[in-house]
């Protein structure tokens, strides 16, 4: 992006000199699963709005983004971060650290957590115990020995464990990590229930800690490079945003999860167990001074009906009401409660 001329004070200080300081384009940060929606947004926006520049956005990870979203307030900082996951309340206390002190949370919609492999792969029917069972660092306490399927599960093929996923900064795999290790870790063992209360560092490395070995891959945060991998290997399995799978639906196929497929009618109707929400976090303090901020967030509201464009692009719509609740948030540009954080 080209360099910025600031009129009347510096870059850090936005928040004090009001509509005086801005940029001429938005910025956006965060997720990669999220990314494809907010294109598609910016895309509108510009063939609503000729004159306007087209927005920058980049594509690092929900935890990435909350990093330089959190940073401050001024053109140096982004505008919006798009999130696969909510906000973690010690990232909205580095947010208000930083000045950063009204934030506007917006839920886009929804999304599941898909696994799939190739059309040529084995058709794998894998339960959250077995994903659990095999890309745990330490299941039920021990390091993870398993090199095969069949080593997890009697009943699953002889294929080594390899699965291309997301990285440590990606709210995919975080909440790959709370909605499936975690029940496929409770599962395994009664116990790890109350270790969570009882010794949280424990649990957090029986249960969520993701095994560092070739049988997961760190792909990085562009899913389209899982997906190209996956055409290639018929052994391998990726895991990434339904959007994705949806994308490719002629190169890869959705392996079920406790007996459900990654489908939108399964994702949507809570059934699917890797179903999540999707978010966009505002900068309060950015709209009045950036230009078409507002009107972005309000296009996005516009767009992410069951039959708008977004869905068109892979994104699960909200229930009614989430949805006029997530659009009021936006257009009263009410701020986010951190007590509601965890």
């Amino acid at each position: 992006m080209r360099s910025l001329t600031l009129i009347a004070c510096s870059a850090l200080a936005l928040a004090a000199c009001g509509e005086q300081a801005s940029r001429d384009q938005i910025k956006v940060v965060g997720s990669s699963t999220v990314y494809p929606f907010t294109t598609a947004v910016a895309e509108a926006f510009v063939n609503q709005n000729t004159q306007a520049k087209a927005p920058v956005i980049e594509q690092g990870g929900t935890g990435a983004g909350m990093k330089l979203f959190c940073g401050g307030i001024g053109v140096a900082h982004p505008d919006i971060v798009n999130a696969s996951r909510r906000m973690k309340k010690s990232e909205q206390e580095i947010c208000a650290k930083n000045g950063v002190t009204d934030i506007i949370e917006v839920q886009v919609g929804n999304d599941g957590i898909a696994l799939a492999e190739s059309i040529q792969g084995p058709k794998l029917e894998l339960t959250r115990k077995d994903i659990y069972l095999a890309l745990a660092a330490n299941p039920m306490g021990k390091p993870n020995t398993a090199k095969t399927w069949r080593d997890v599960n009697p009943a699953l093929p002889n294929i080594p464990i390899k699965v291309l996923g997301p990285p440590s900064t990606s709210g995919t795999r975080d909440a790959f990590a709370e909605l499936i290790l975690e029940p496929g870790c409770e599962e395994s063992d009664p116990a790890a229930k109350a270790l969570k209360d009882s010794d949280k560092t424990k649990f957090e490395t029986q249960c969520l800690l993701i095994r560092s070995d070739a049988a997961y891959i760190d792909s990085g945060e562009n899913d389209n490079l899982i997906v190209q991998k996956l055409s290639t290997d018929p052994n391998a399995i990726g895991i990434f945003g339904y959007s994705y799978l949806e994308e490719n639906a002629q190169r890869l196929q959705g392996i079920p999860v406790d007996g459900v497929a990654p489908t939108y009618d399964a994702i949507a109707g809570g059934k699917y167990p890797g179903a999540r929400a999707l978010y966009i976090y505002v900068k309060k303090q950015h709209l009045k001074a950036v230009p078409g901020l507002k009107e972005f967030v309000r296009l996005y509201t516009e767009m992410w009906g069951a039959d708008g464009p977004l869905a068109k692009r892979g994104l699960i719509a909200s229930d009614s009401n989430v949805a006029a609740a997530a659009a009021k948030a936006a257009e009263m540009e009410t701020p986010l409660d951190p007590a509601s954080l965890k």
